[in-house]
């Protein structure tokens, strides 16, 4: 699928902080640095949208899972948020990383 313009995508599996919380602002960088201005792949799971129409995706740079990344480095809590919940074992070992690792929100 090619999508022009703008769409507001969720990211499945996770919640990250608002940008008024504290590390909300990393985030949003994070994100920016790893999806601005490149080809992305987006997977559904089963959910298309959420109540706010937008849609819940995974997305990917390459072979990379940014919602994953985004985890792992400790900028988003894993969340499973059924039906959508396919790789939620995966999203669930990244945040275990990040806290063993003390990152971002884990950060002591």
């Amino acid at each position: 699928i090619v999508v022009e313009g703008n769409v507001r995508v969720r990211y499945i599996g996770m919640n990250a902080p608002e940008m008024d919380e504290p590390f909300g602002e990393e985030a949003k960088e994070a994100n920016q640095n790893l999806v601005q201005g490149k080809r992305v792949k987006m997977e559904k799971d089963v959910s298309n949208t959420d109540r706010y129409d937008r849609w819940l995706r995974y997305v990917y740079v390459d072979n990379l899972m940014v919602n994953g990344e985004i985890v792992r480095l400790g900028l988003a809590r894993a969340h499973g948020y059924p039906p959508d919940t396919k790789y939620q074992d995966y999203l669930d070992r990244m945040e275990q990383e990040a806290r063993r690792a003390e990152r971002g929100v884990w950060a002591k």
